[in-house]
């Protein structure tokens, strides 16, 4: 079955080029339709040229994957150092759950400016100086001396990451086509997620042989292999890589209303409509909704191994093996989250249900089983319980994102970062909350907390959330 696409244009393949028409199949085959000038006005096309489809935007996804890797490990290797770092400090709960909220603190605070240069200078530029600059920030975390040293690094450590995924949201728009989304968020996402496994134990791992200061060193190393290679890669827009042919560049430009291709090539060179974005309800119900994630997620990324080590009073070893259960369930989760989303829509082909189903079953699964997380005693089912409540939470992610790009327009990075750091804060008042809770009730506490917010989080979604609705749009 053939597709019609719309005129597409090449500028920088020949100076001088025609315009063309672009055909392709279901397998992938591309037929480009010129005018044969000689015999017929524009309008008339004959068959000039046959290509299979190019696929490099799948090594953007890669490089993309391997960020939220590198961020998500930079991120949360202190959460298997804490019990050695608190010990070094003497830190009491307290302290250590200021310490993990300090970079979500930051990182809440820097989304909008992340997501302004995002859409300035595009992801390739920024990624790769923040990259940079995170993973300097990492090391710098060997330095510290004190409560206030390790808070101010943390802090300036979150300034750093702020940019990154609003940059690869508006990477994600610029390469691939609204059909794609929910698998390139879910792949991206799930890899953020998978960071998080290898953080037990790989970090258990280093410590063991050469103390907590070395995790630091390690991880940052290869965030800067990373943004060099980054910075070679990629190109802010598709047309503009070599190894991006017609046929790609055609199935990559099936995009939305409200973002065709010359509003996304011109989001730079106009005046982002915060006014328009920050007085949209539909954004602040995306970005309250997200905030369920969110308040889950930083009990898994921070303080789950030392609840598991004190108790339920297992060994650090064995520690790193079973924090890393819920963890990979996890990184299934977001995973399949974005597989299911993109199959509800074409199948349906309708953005309403597809993001909204799957975060209302998610959220609610997440917020049935965190309850038996905190009350079962036996330290194996606990981590059962946490590995499929992580893997609901975990669901919600890729639709999630992609209800941000869906409502977007043309400035997805600005979008996606009012939403982040809407979410980045109440993580960061969940990681003080939990510690505070923790010193003063019961570890049991602060898990009925969480299970509320999520519980609030498929309200939202079920009844207020609307991601066919652009932000700018007012009509």
């Amino acid at each position: 079955m053939l597709k019609l696409l719309p005129p597409v244009y090449r500028p920088a393949e020949v100076s001088g080029i025609q315009p063309f028409l672009a055909v392709h199949t279901s397998r992938g085959v591309f037929i480009m339709l010129t005018p044969d000038s000689t015999q017929a006005p524009f309008g008339t096309p004959t068959i000039a040229k046959a290509a299979r489809r190019s696929r490099y935007r799948w090594t953007i996804l890669l490089m993309l994957g391997l960020m939220a890797l590198i961020t998500f490990i930079d991120r949360t290797n202190i959460s298997v150092t804490a019990p050695e770092i608190a010990k070094e400090f003497s830190f009491s709960k307290t302290q250590l759950g200021w310490i993990f909220s300090a970079f979500g603190f930051a990182y809440a605070l820097g989304q909008i400016p992340g997501g302004w240069f995002s859409d300035t200078y595009g992801a390739r530029k920024v990624l790769t100086i923040v990259v940079l600059f995170w993973s300097l920030m990492t090391m710098t975390t060997t330095l510290a001396v004190g409560f206030v040293s390790m808070l101010v690094i943390r802090f300036v450590f979150g300034i750093g990451e702020a940019s990154s995924f609003p940059a690869a949201t508006r990477a994600m728009q610029n390469w691939f086509p609204k059909s794609e989304r929910g698998l390139v968020n879910g792949v991206t996402h799930s890899c953020g997620q998978f960071a998080t496994t290898l953080v037990p134990l790989v970090g258990v791992a280093i410590m063991t042989a050469w103390g907590w200061r070395a995790v630091f060193y390690v991880f940052g190393v290869v965030g800067i292999v990373w943004a060099i290679a980054w910075y070679l890669l990629h190109r802010d827009l598709p047309e503009d890589h070599q190894s991006v042919n017609a046929a790609e560049l055609a199935h990559i430009e099936d995009r939305t209303a409200g973002e065709t291709k010359r509003q996304v090539l011109d989001a730079a060179e106009k005046t982002i409509p915060w006014k328009l974005i920050l007085t949209s309800s539909n954004m602040w119900f995306i970005a309250a909704a997200y905030c369920g994630y969110t308040y889950g997620s930083y009990f898994f990324w921070y303080w789950m191994p030392t609840y598991l080590m004190e108790f339920h009073h297992i060994s650090l070893m064995k520690m790193g093996l079973l924090a890393s259960l819920p963890l990979f369930a996890g990184a299934i989760g977001v995973l399949a989250g974005g597989i299911v989303t993109d199959m509800v829509y074409k199948r349906a082909r309708t953005l309403k249900w597809s993001r909204r189903a799957v975060c209302i079953v998610s959220m609610l699964g997440a917020s049935i089983m965190m309850i038996p997380s905190a009350s079962v005693s036996d330290p194996v089912l606990t981590v059962i319980f946490l590995a499929i409540c992580n893997f609901f939470i975990s669901m919600s992610v890729a639709p999630s994102w992609a209800a941000a790009m869906d409502v977007a327009g043309g400035f997805s990075g600005s979008v996606s970062s009012v939403m982040n750091m809407v979410g980045q804060a109440a993580g960061s008042v969940s990681a003080i909350i939990f510690g505070a809770l923790v010193d003063r009730v019961s570890w049991l506490a602060p898990f009925y907390v969480i299970s509320g917010v999520m519980l609030g989080s498929a309200l939202l979604w079920a009844f207020l959330i609307d991601p066919e609705r652009l932000v700018t749009d007012r009509s």
